[in-house]
């Protein structure tokens, strides 16, 4: 039964069922032409997946619009405008079927999109997006799953170049850490703290849900993440009281995020620059404790790397390091997201905790001091309390 074309208000829409799948969806045109062109390509995709499969028709462009939907990071995926244009690795691979697309496409796309980008700018703005969409895709059934080769620094080459680091590329020593820590309001306090010991990416502790934290366990289940890959994340032991008391927030009901600003409004997610990705609201919080602590190596990202070399000083073996920060991505690891893995939760704890950090006042009660501010910041010196 072929797809009948109408109007509701001033847009076209189709509907009806080919072949066993039933379709409703908006045209989203007011042009009768335009949306009778899309009905036609519409009803041919759907021939196509009964005849040949999904995975003999998906194109790249399904892939993204899927992986959008599903709330993927639209970061360097491309963009598409309102008059139909795009950018980027949509437009790149927009119809190519993802069954045509091999490695050797993939690296040209790069050279093409990024020609005098360096192989790490690449790898993030390029290979690393494009592997998201593809893994969102296996999951749907659209493609196989498959492994990605990606572009590495050359070696044997005399020529070095010098260049400041960036705050949030590399890892501290978590006595420094609790010394910045220490002069930020204890609401954003508490979101670095638990950066800095569950190597979770400041994006996705923003959208850290109470249904994701399973505390008896030990246990945060993410099911959206950067990659487009579920994971498991083990629960470090110090930071119990942090997650028994925000889980007790009453407004979770209303939005089950957990982590809030000191004015009680979830973190939303902000992309500025290379270091402030995902910085979402920490910016403030961040700058006004540099100036307060004089500390300026810190970023929201440090905490994931600081978490990564913890675990190798502590003599954690690669693989879990590896697991614990989301970097495996085999079937096995999968099919275990859920479940609470002992030597995750064991290896996690390895991670120090200085005096310092036990010391901070907002640790009684967490909820409690989320909304009160670092002294120095406005009028309000709720902090200013001697810290025992």
């Amino acid at each position: 039964m072929p797809l009948k074309l109408y109007k509701r208000g001033k847009v076209w829409w189709f509907s009806g069922t080919v072949h066993g799948q039933a379709v409703r969806e908006s045209a989203r045109t007011e042009q009768k032409e335009v949306a009778e062109a899309l009905r036609i390509k519409k009803e041919a995709e759907l021939v196509s997946d009964a005849v040949f499969g999904p995975k003999a028709t998906r194109t790249f462009a399904q892939a993204v619009d899927s992986y959008w939907k599903a709330g993927g990071d639209k970061r360097f995926t491309g963009t598409m405008y309102e008059d139909g244009t795009r950018d980027g690795l949509l437009d790149y691979f927009y119809d190519t079927k993802l069954k045509d697309i091999q490695q050797n496409d993939l690296d040209e796309a790069s050279r093409k999109l990024y020609p005098n980008a360096q192989p790490e700018t690449r790898n993030r703005q390029c290979y690393t997006p494009f592997v998201a969409v593809w893994n969102h895709a296996v999951l749907n059934g659209w493609a196989d799953l498959r492994k990605w080769s990606r572009p590495k620094k050359a070696k044997g080459t005399n020529v070095v170049r010098i260049k400041k680091r960036r705050a949030g590329t590399f890892p501290v020593e978590y006595e420094h850490a609790a010394k910045f820590i220490a002069a930020m309001s204890p609401g954003p306090a508490m979101l670095m703290t638990t950066l800095f010991y569950t190597g979770m990416r400041p994006i996705e502790l923003f959208a850290l849900e109470a249904g994701e934290v399973n505390l008896a366990g030990r246990w945060i289940t993410l099911t959206h993440t950067k990659t487009g890959e579920p994971r498991g994340i083990p629960i470090h032991k110090f930071l119990v009281p942090i997650f028994e008391s925000l889980l007790k927030r009453n407004s979770l009901a209303d939005d089950p995020r957990l982590f809030r600003t000191p004015r009680g409004e979830p973190y939303e997610v902000i992309v500025t620059d290379e270091e402030g990705k995902g910085g979402g609201g920490l910016k403030s919080a961040i700058n006004g404790a540099r100036r307060r602590s004089g500390i300026k190596d810190i970023a929201p990202y440090t905490g994931r790397h600081s978490v990564s070399t913890g675990l190798v000083v502590a003599g954690v073996h690669p693989y879990i390091k590896d697991q614990i920060l989301g970097h495996v991505a085999d079937d096995m690891s999968r099919h275990y997201t859920n479940v609470p893995q002992p030597p995750l939760i064991d290896a996690i704890n390895k991670l120090p905790v200085p005096d310092e950090w036990r010391a901070m006042p907002w640790l009684a009660d967490p909820l409690a001091w989320s909304g009160k501010l670092a002294e120095g910041t406005g009028r309000r010196t709720d902090l200013e309390m001697k810290r025992s």
